[in-house]
Parts: C-alpha cells; sequence; structure tokens
C-alpha cells in the first residue's frame, strides 16, 4: 500500500515545547491517519527531523511498502536525499536512527519538499495540537 505522509511541527520558541502532527492519506488521498506527538524540548531543526522519523516509523507501522514524505523543511528534505551534508550530531544521530530503520524496510520512500502553502492540514493540526496542549 501507499502512504503519503505529510508533517508539520511547531514550537514557541526555539529551542522549546514541540509538537508534530502528521496528515497520512492513501495513494487516491482517502484520510489513513491523523495523529500528534508532544517533544518536549528541543530546536525548530530537531523537531523537524524528528517528524521525518516518528511518521515513516508510522507508515511503515501501517504496512506501506511505498511512502511519500512531504515536508515544508528544505532543509530536512534535501539532507535526506543526500543533497546536503548533515553536520549538526543531534541532526544527525535522528537521520541514522531513520535510515537504520529504512534499511531494514526494503521498499521504496521518496522525500519531497513542499511549500508551506501545499502542506496546509499538516501545519493546521500542529498548530491545534500547540494551541490546546500549550
Amino acid at each position: 500500500m501507499k502512504l503519503k505522509v505529510y508533517t508539520d511541527w511547531w514550537a514557541r520558541w526555539n529551542p522549546g515545547s514541540a509538537w508534530l502532527w502528521v496528515y497520512i492519506t492513501d495513494e487516491k488521498w482517502n484520510p489513513v491517519e491523523k495523529r500528534y506527538k508532544s517533544l518536549w524540548v528541543m530546536t525548530n531543526n530537531q523537531a523537524e527531523y524528528s517528524g521525518a522519523f516518528f511518521w515513516v516509523k508510522r507508515a511503515i507501522e501501517l504496512w506501506a511498502t511505498e511512502i511519500e514524505l512531504f515536508m515544508d523543511s528544505e532543509l530536512v528534505i534535501k539532507q535526506l536525499k543526500w543533497e546536503y551534508k548533515t553536520k549538526n550530531l543531534d541532526l544527525k544521530k535522528i537521520q541514522q536512527e531513520l535510515w537504520e530503520i529504512l534499511s531494514f524496510w526494503k521498499w521504496k520512500i521518496e522525500f519531497t519538499h513542499i511549500p508551506r502553502t501545499k502542506n496546509k492540514e499538516a501545519d493546521r493540526l500542529s498548530n491545534i495540537a500547540m494551541d490546546g496542549n500549550s
């Protein structure tokens, strides 16, 4: 099953209390899951990387055989595609954990940067989580 994963995060400060949201659909855009997770205190980049990690892992748990990850973080997407080097040790650790999971999964994954305007549902949900839990 092909799953499309749209993720976003929200934090009040940098670093600060951070929340992740995910909106997962099947390939025909039917909603599969909407979920959020508290990250406690993280930097913006740590939160974005954690979003990629947690929600790709969740798509695998949902028996995805193909995953398209959509994020409005150009930095994270380009680093996951190996177009940019990951120099920060905290980010590198999360990146390595994600690649470790993917090495056992062995299916197809695509990382796509989208503008914030195309990530509206995940952005809306991350704001709801933050406003309701801050």
